[in-house]
């Protein structure tokens, strides 16, 4: 696992949050939309292992760090062991929770060296966004003010971008171990940067490759400069393409 020297850590309020909420879009992912891939590694014949999430927007499920004291705080260990010992969604519930932990252990970690004031500010920015848990367990649910199924990828990609603040038929993928109950149940909209709840006074934009959605502002592109785009792929998939790590 790559470790990131505490020299280079993040030291403002804005950076803290940044790491924090990179490090939390890779977790997301991983528990939603990699779910499994993300099942398959947590193998429990193997040894004690991690989810961690980088600051690079990308997770990573391996050994827990060698060193004593690690150099920053370490998830839940052996995540693994209870994989098939419990209701898949109450152990993907459960590893959320200890997910959200360490999230916070990590941010309050660069933290430490803040005043008063900006540890608040800091804490306010992270309590703004729906946790880890809540994302996973769908509690945060648009009953009213959600988009319906996409009916066809084409007329997706046709009208996704057209109107301001309007966001694309979607539908949220879930194993069907999750219960035939819930199967007319998706969760709400999130950035696929911020994690950010869908709000329909603000512009997404969705990517054509990953299909996920994301704030304008958070990717740098306006509602006009959407228009000229025939084929948006959002930074991780512009990354992937060019072979960068």
């Amino acid at each position: 696992m790559e470790m990131h020297s505490i020299s280079s850590s993040p030291r403002t309020v804005e950076d803290i949050f940044k790491d924090y909420s990179a490090r939390r879009t890779g977790v997301v992912r991983a528990l939603t939309y990699d779910v499994e891939e993300f099942y398959s590694l947590c193998d429990p014949e193997k040894e004690n292992l991690c989810l961690y999430g980088h600051p690079n927007e990308s997770w990573e499920v391996t050994l827990p760090a060698e060193e004593v004291p690690p150099e920053l705080p370490e998830p839940a260990l052996g995540i693994n062991f209870a994989r098939d010992g419990m209701n898949r969604r109450d152990w993907l519930s459960l590893i959320a929770v200890h997910t959200d932990c360490w999230l916070l252990s990590v941010a309050f970690y660069f933290g430490a060296r803040l005043n008063r004031n900006e540890r608040k500010r800091l804490f306010s920015l992270i309590n703004d966004l729906p946790t880890v848990f809540e994302i996973v367990t769908e509690r945060k649910l648009v009953k009213d003010n959600k988009p319906s199924v996409d009916s066809g990828s084409k007329s997706r990609i046709s009208t996704k971008r057209t109107i301001e603040g309007q966001v694309k038929s979607y539908s949220t993928q879930f194993d069907e171990n999750y219960g035939e109950d819930e199967d007319d149940e998706h969760g709400e909209t999130l950035c696929g940067s911020c994690g950010g709840s869908y709000s329909a006074d603000e512009f997404w934009i969705g990517c054509d490759i990953c299909e996920r959605w994301f704030h304008g502002k958070c990717v740098k592109i306006t509602p006009a400069k959407a228009e000229s785009i025939k084929q948006y792929k959002c930074p991780s998939c512009s990354t992937k393409k060019s072979g960068r790590q």
